[in-house]
């Protein structure tokens, strides 16, 4: 199995690299775009970062804003124009709820552009479940309660759905194609003990991936440390004995569970993954991150009453409005993809490899 997760991506573009520094008089395509379609969500997990008030995420969302379907067409379209390379489908909300996703996947689907989504798989099924199947490059499901009754707890569901999400991954993986299925399974202090068997289940739905990943409960990276604390080597201890007994070629164990202040602590004064993925969210607000969506200082402008590809190349000042040792200060997955990038641009003496 290949690996899917890497910081150095990036550096196969490197007409892109190139590109980011304010001096460069090129403005380029984005590579990667995320799509949040609607805010509105079937589910509401006690952690989710756009409607928990103690985190930096949603500040300014509005849970009813979707993306006119004519508007979908257009970013679509011109997204093909531009010669992005993939689209994520996100939340704000549940991306299958957005009842023209099938339209604009289809789309995708007879163009270059490669897709995926990011989902609670509440709804992966029929049509659109086939599309994404033979089309689409990976689907990841958010999963952490353990069984039905634990994980309506966790969202605020009635029972019951957990079990049918199982058999949509299930059924997902026996439609055939070539599509990942993935899972990240969000730990916390609830279901640190239950990692085991709920990994065992996934394998056997036929999932190709889990990637274990903590909770993340405050924008300090030393709270979201201390809370983790108390169970953090058992944890530690559940997912070494996985990748032992559960892991092979056909089932992956991505660990992302450590400490993570240093996806917290910015020290460069320009983001150049604005440029690589931004955000379109479902207000046509385009923000600089998935870290920053729906709040006054991720937002580079708006796509309202214009293209996006008409903002995209209109002014490359915008990329720069971002200053992350002013304005990030807190959970970044983009933060070691920066620093990489940063510190090849910077680098002197080049010749002497």
């Amino acid at each position: 199995m290949g690996q899917k997760y890497s910081p150095l991506k990036i550096f196969h573009y490197p007409h892109k690299l190139a590109s980011l520094p304010r001096n460069s008089p090129d403005i380029t395509a984005p590579l990667h775009i995320r799509i949040k379609p609607t805010n509105m969500c079937s589910h509401d997990c006690w952690y989710c970062a756009y409607r928990v008030s103690s985190l930096q995420l949603g500040q300014d969302m509005n849970i009813r804003d979707r993306i006119p379907p004519d508007k979908m067409r257009e970013i679509i379209q011109d997204i093909i124009d531009m010669g992005v390379k993939a689209v994520t489908f996100s939340g704000g909300g549940e991306p299958f709820l957005y009842k023209p996703l099938l339209e604009t996947v289809k789309t995708l689907a007879d163009s270059p552009v490669k897709f995926a989504t990011l989902t609670n798989g509440q709804l992966l099924n029929g049509e659109i479940a086939e599309v994404f199947a033979f089309h689409g490059s990976w689907v990841r499901i958010s999963i952490d309660g353990w069984d039905d009754a634990s994980y309506a707890r966790y969202r605020g569901i009635k029972e019951g759905i957990f079990t049918q999400v199982l058999n949509n991954m299930e059924h997902f993986k026996k439609l055939g194609g070539d599509c990942f299925l993935g899972i990240s399974l969000i730990v916390d202090e609830k279901n640190a003990d239950h990692i085991v068997p709920l990994m065992s289940e996934l394998k056997s739905r036929g999932v190709d991936s889990v990637k274990v990943a903590p909770c993340i409960v405050s924008n300090d990276g030393a709270a979201v440390n201390q809370y983790h604390a108390p169970f953090f080597q058992r944890v530690r201890e559940h997912i070494e004995e996985m990748k032992v007994t559960l892991a092979d070629e056909q089932f992956e164990i991505f660990d992302a569970y450590h400490e993570i202040t240093h996806k917290f602590q910015k020290d460069y004064d320009w983001c150049p993954y604005v440029q690589v993925l931004p955000i379109i969210g479902a207000d046509l607000n385009i923000y600089s991150c998935q870290d920053k969506a729906y709040t006054k200082d991720g937002t580079l402008g708006s796509i309202q009453t214009m293209r996006f590809k008409d903002f995209w190349f209109s002014d490359k000042n915008t990329f720069f409005q971002v200053n992350p040792m002013e304005h990030c200060q807190h959970h970044c997955v983009a933060n070691l993809k920066n620093q990489e990038i940063l510190s090849y641009l910077n680098l002197e003496h080049k010749e002497f490899v």
